[in-house]
Order: C-alpha cells, then sequence, then structure tokens
C-alpha cells in the first residue's frame, strides 16, 4: 500500500512538473548528507514559528507551487553550473567551443578550478547512432477492425526485459481506434520506447515505433523485438498491424577524433572526462571536422555572466505568468526584482542594465571591457555577491512554495514556546495527492 501510494503521488508530481514547469536532470540534482541534512534542518527552522494556514488547494495553486519549486531549481541549477555554489568559484567554470556545431556541439564538464592547458580535438562524423523504426500497415482509418471481438495480447522484449501489453477490442472499434489505443498504451508504458500513428493518403493511418535509444550493443541487430507467438491473450495484432515491420535499423555512431576511429552507441560522448560531446551532424564531405576546445577566460566569463542573466530572466517571466490568478506570485516576483535593484548601479557599471520590469538586459561592449580590465576581479565582486542573493533567495522559494501561494492565515504560534514542526511541508505535496485520490 506504501508503494503504491508513494507511486501514484509521483506519477501526479510528475504530471504537474512536464505540463507547468521545466524538467531537467543534472549532476546538481544529487545531494551529499550533509546537504540533505542541511535541507531538513532548514525546514524544521522554517516551520518553526509559521503560522497555521487554511491551504488554497486548487488546481490553479497546485500548478503554481509546483512551477515556482521547479522554476526556482532551474535557477539554482544554472548557478551551480556557473562554477559551483561557493562564492570563490562562482563564474569561473571554463566554457568548450566547437568550430562547428552544425556537426558537434561541445560542453566542459571538468573542473571549474582545473588550470592545466587542455588539448584541442579534432573530430570527424562518418555516422550518426541511430534508433531503431518499425512501421506498421497502412489501414483505412473508419473501417471495422476485421479482427474478432476479444482480449488480444502481444510481447515486447527490449533491453533484457519483457513486456506483454492487453487490451480489447470491441465490435464497433475502427483500425484508427485501435492504432491510437495501442499508441498510447505503448507510449505511456514508459518502457524505453514511444509509439504515434501517422495519417497517410486517403483516409489511411499505420502505426510508427521509435525506440528511445540509438546503437546495437551486445552484438545484437535489433532493440527491441515485438510477436504475439507465445502470448497468454489471442494473438493476430501484431500482424494485422504490422507492429513487427522494422523500417530503420538501428545504427552506432562512427567519428574520427585526431585521427583515431571510433564507434558509440549514442550521440553524445565523453572525452577525458573534460568534454561532453553532441553528435550533431555527418561530415558533409571527407576530412571535415570540428575542432573543439576550451575557450578564453574572458570569453568564458562573458558567456557565464550571459548564462546567470537568461536564467534570472527565465525565472522572473514563469513568475509573471501567474499575476492574473495567483496574487501572491507578484510579492514573490517584486521580492527577487529587487535584488537585482538593490546591486543596480554596480551591475550598470560592468555592463547589466536592470529594465523596468525588473529582468536584466547586457551590455556587451561594457561587459568585455570589463572583463579584460586589469581590474576584473573586483569589478565583478558584487556580481558574485548578487548571484549569491539569487541563490538564496531561489532556495527559499524550493524549499517552501506555499509561501507564495494564496492561504489563509487561521493562527499564529506562541513565539519561543514551540516545538519544532518540520513535516508541515508535507502539505506541498498532499495536497496534489488528495486531490488526485
Amino acid at each position: 500500500m506504501s508503494y503504491n501510494s508513494i507511486h501514484n503521488l509521483a506519477n501526479v508530481y510528475n504530471f504537474y512538473v512536464t505540463t507547468y514547469a521545466p524538467k531537467s536532470s543534472t549532476p546538481y540534482d544529487s545531494h551529499k548528507k550533509s546537504e540533505l541534512r542541511g535541507i531538513y534542518n532548514s525546514i524544521v527552522k522554517m516551520n518553526r514559528e509559521s503560522p497555521l494556514y487554511i491551504l488554497d488547494t486548487n488546481k490553479e495553486s497546485q500548478q503554481f507551487a509546483v512551477s515556482m519549486k521547479e522554476n526556482a531549481r532551474e535557477l539554482r541549477n544554472t548557478i551551480a553550473s556557473l562554477g559551483g555554489l561557493n562564492e570563490d568559484e562562482l563564474l569561473n567554470k571554463k566554457v568548450a567551443y566547437s568550430s562547428n556545431p552544425n556537426i558537434v556541439k561541445a560542453s566542459f564538464i571538468g573542473s571549474a578550478k582545473q588550470d592545466e592547458e587542455l588539448p584541442t580535438y579534432d573530430i570527424e562524423v562518418n555516422r550518426l547512432a541511430s534508433p531503431q523504426v518499425n512501421t506498421g500497415k497502412f489501414l483505412p482509418d473508419d473501417e471495422p477492425v476485421t479482427l474478432a471481438p476479444d482480449t488480444y495480447s502481444f510481447d515486447i522484449g527490449i533491453d533484457d526485459l519483457n513486456y506483454e501489453f492487453q487490451f480489447s477490442i470491441k465490435p464497433t472499434d475502427t483500425n484508427r481506434d485501435v492504432q491510437d489505443r495501442l499508441a498510447r498504451l505503448i507510449t505511456n508504458a514508459n518502457i524505453g520506447m514511444s509509439a504515434q500513428v501517422i495519417s497517410g493518403e486517403d483516409n489511411t493511418s499505420y502505426l510508427r515505433l521509435e525506440s528511445n535509444s540509438t546503437g546495437l550493443k551486445d552484438g545484437r541487430p535489433y532493440i527491441y523485438r515485438i510477436s504475439d507467438h507465445r502470448t497468454s491473450k489471442t494473438s493476430g495484432t501484431v500482424d494485422y498491424f504490422g507492429l513487427d515491420h522494422v523500417s530503420t535499423q538501428p545504427s552506432n555512431a562512427s567519428y574520427v577524433v585526431n585521427g583515431e576511429e571510433r564507434i558509440s552507441t549514442s550521440n553524445r560522448i565523453h572525452l577525458a572526462h573534460t568534454y561532453d560531446i553532441e553528435l550533431t551532424g555527418v561530415s558533409s564531405e571527407e576530412g571535415e571536422t570540428a575542432s573543439v576546445g576550451l575557450k578564453t577566460d574572458v570569453e568564458s566569463l562573458t558567456e557565464n555572466v550571459n548564462t546567470l542573466v537568461r536564467g534570472f530572466n527565465s525565472f522572473l517571466k514563469a513568475v509573471a505568468e501567474y499575476s492574473d490568478n495567483q496574487p501572491k506570485s507578484n510579492r514573490l516576483f517584486n521580492e527577487m526584482s529587487s535584488v537585482a535593484r538593490v546591486y543596480a548601479r554596480d551591475l550598470t557599471s560592468i555592463g547589466l542594465n536592470l529594465n523596468l520590469d525588473g529582468t536584466l538586459e547586457i551590455d556587451d561592449d561594457t561587459l568585455r571591457q570589463t572583463a579584460m580590465s586589469d581590474n576584473a576581479k573586483d569589478a565583478f565582486s558584487p556580481m558574485k555577491s548578487f548571484t549569491n542573493s539569487v541563490l538564496r533567495k531561489s532556495n527559499q522559494v524550493s524549499l517552501d512554495p506555499m509561501n507564495y501561494v494564496n492561504n489563509i492565515i487561521v493562527a499564529y504560534k506562541n513565539p519561543g514556546k514551540n516545538f519544532a514542526s518540520p513535516y508541515i511541508t508535507s502539505a506541498y505535496s498532499g495536497m496534489m495527492f488528495n486531490s488526485y485520490c
């Protein structure tokens, strides 16, 4: 029962996250025990004197709370990606470049303090890794399924696991009805592949199945296989809909690094634990390469500042979207934009201008001149203070997004004579779970 409750809650939260907020997975989403202990202690301290509320649990409030929490987490991760969460390391991250983004994109994943000179890599791409694609038969949309009404099933083998899919065909079902049902069934199963119905000419359609992964592993000529020869229910749907017809065989990526030929099952590779490489296209002619290396310190610094400004502006715009139906969103907007107003004069001096709507705009010439000046370290000191203030605010929003929902205070606690109540924030997840049930 406990497992099912947690699983259902995860599904509900994922629905809101993917619908109303950015969803990304980064190295900064994993934490040490000491960091988790710090978060717990922050929750205890925050709730010790907090008043009691009647929570606003309508759907709009749920969307707003999830969106603010996830956008705050996204902003925190953006700041962390600029060198770390320590003030001495902020904005010090080195930035990689690719001379030909059409075939290779690159990002630096080494240490922020990595001072040794790193080599430049020349990469030629001969072939991209591709997924497996199955293409079903063209069938008339409006004609009834010629299979007898019954419960059918088929098996999909993928990643050394076998999954059985069961569904029913009713007398009134058309070919398109069942195709749509199978597409939802396979895609929503989250087994590493997706399906969609493609419309053809003359009111026909077919099922297109594609693996999420690419390349060939363990010498196998396929990523997934579909059959209903030994399935538990009635067979016949695989042949009828053509689910087992492989139209595109999966293939590995083939590329050359500094003259050395290499093979990969993915289009994303790591070089020397320093560069994250994405193969984006094939070299148009033999010998066409992309050079990958590190930008200069000045270029890296200006790129880091641009990344920070984009993350800050993105958060403000996400908050502003709820100004019409969430009154307290204006308070959050003002609190975050006021951080920039405190540092406005110092930020302007290095090329960051504060707009009337609270967002920041970069003067590239001034920013670059400041980065190249002899006193660049001192000039950017206020920038680091501003970034730390933004980080603290984003952590606060992430810990308690319900603070900005339109709740009604019903009682204040007796100051200084309260027990710790670390579980109050469970209302954040509980409100979604109760509504779901």
